[in-house]
């Protein structure tokens, strides 16, 4: 089965999910989840990686395999945006990013 899944969201295993373009990275495999993402990112065009808290690290270690491994040169990271936001009742503040890769050719 392949880390990404139409339409659904994968919580019992540690994999991506996706929701058309939007791929949102749990703790995982980097290389998995770097070839699964690839793939989308060939069939897309462009993908843009969501992580929160502890996730956030693998999704920066995912976005530079692709461009600096993977696909060198035919890649980019066109935007990487850094925010905030509430946990659940009020919590502590979890950091987000995400951070966009477009194919260049």
């Amino acid at each position: 089965m392949s880390g990404i899944e139409e339409n659904m969201q994968l919580n019992d295993m540690p994999s991506c999910s996706k929701d058309g373009k939007l791929i949102t990275i749990n703790q995982q495999p980097i290389m998995e989840c770097a070839l699964d993402i690839l793939t989308e990112l060939i069939k897309y065009g462009t993908v843009t990686l969501k992580a929160r808290g502890d996730s956030i690290p693998t999704a920066v270690a995912v976005a530079n395999v692709i461009t600096e491994n993977m696909v060198k040169g035919n890649s980019k990271i066109s935007d990487i945006v850094v925010d905030s936001e509430n946990h659940e009742n009020q919590g502590p503040l979890v950091s987000i990013i995400e951070i966009t890769i477009t194919k260049t050719n």
